[in-house]
């Protein structure tokens, strides 16, 4: 279980600054995907490393140089890890983490499980998250002693003790430890649990923030897959695991955040391997 460091000391008007930014950004970024999410078929799209199941279309390129050129106009000395474009004065006090459309699988299917993700990092803290899912209308967003929301709604984690009180959000992916997948499902089926899948990891996590899944794990996850989410979790009372341990920010890690009633139930599931790279 991991505990959040103090909240670094930064000014309030700095905060409230990037805050906004995010906000707009994230929001008019997911209505740059929907016009490429309209035209799908037309994307070329191709596959990273050879796993056809990692894969790239250049909405995913246009709308990720499309936040970091607003971030930057505004911000020129944050850095910047982005999953198309790389990282950027990586040394800076504040650095943002992006996923311009998380869940490209889906997206390219034609299915509403992908949004926009925009995380920031302070001092190696995250401070504050946003997620847009223009599917739905709904915009995920918090910051560190501010709360988290949905849309206008606080969002407040579940209230689950037992794993058979709720649904929780399980996936892997192929290349990184997948042998653990299998066994966590067994034994959360075994406990009277079951899980869903969406193919979007941000939205998992501002679920569970959200209340509406009692917890996530994932055999292994990048930083922008979850850094807006950890920033929801934990504004809404929920519990995640170390993630940005052994260099999480930049090589990733096993991934687990749930309601605390539920969280060590989860993490006795997964065993050793949620504290290994």
């Amino acid at each position: 279980m991991y505990l959040s460091p103090t909240k670094p000391d930064l000014d309030l008007l700095e905060v409230n600054a990037r805050y906004r930014l995010a906000q707009e950004l994230a929001q008019q970024a997911a209505k740059l995907a929907m016009t490429h999410y309209g035209a799908r078929n037309e994307l070329t799209v191709e596959h990273k490393a050879d796993d056809h199941q990692d894969i790239v279309s250049i909405a995913d390129r246009q709308v990720e140089d499309f936040i970091r050129q607003g971030l930057q106009s505004r911000f020129p000395g944050d850095g910047f890890v982005g999953e198309e474009s790389g990282s950027s004065r990586i040394d800076a006090r504040c650095i943002w983490v992006v996923d311009p459309i998380d869940g490209t699988a889906c997206f390219l299917n034609g299915l509403h499980c992908w949004c926009v993700s925009i995380g920031l990092m302070v001092d190696g803290i995250p401070y504050l998250g946003v997620i847009a899912d223009p599917n739905h209308d709904e915009l995920f967003h918090g910051c560190l002693g501010q709360g988290a929301f949905v849309n206008d709604i606080p969002l407040r984690i579940s209230q689950a003790k037992d794993v058979s009180e709720g649904l929780t959000g399980a996936g892997t992916f192929h290349p990184r430890n997948k042998a653990h997948f299998l066994p966590f499902l067994h034994t959360l089926l075994d406990s009277g649990g079951m899980f869903m899948r969406n193919g979007s990891s941000a939205l998992t996590i501002a679920y569970v923030a959200a209340g509406r899944l009692i917890g996530y794990y994932e055999t292994h996850l990048k930083s922008w897959d979850c850094m807006a989410g950890l920033v929801l979790i934990a504004e809404a009372g929920g519990v995640s695991n170390d993630f940005l341990r052994n260099d999480g920010l930049y090589q990733g890690n096993p991934f687990l955040v749930a309601a605390p009633g539920v969280y060590a139930q989860l993490a006795a599931m997964v065993g050793p391997s949620l504290d290994q790279n």
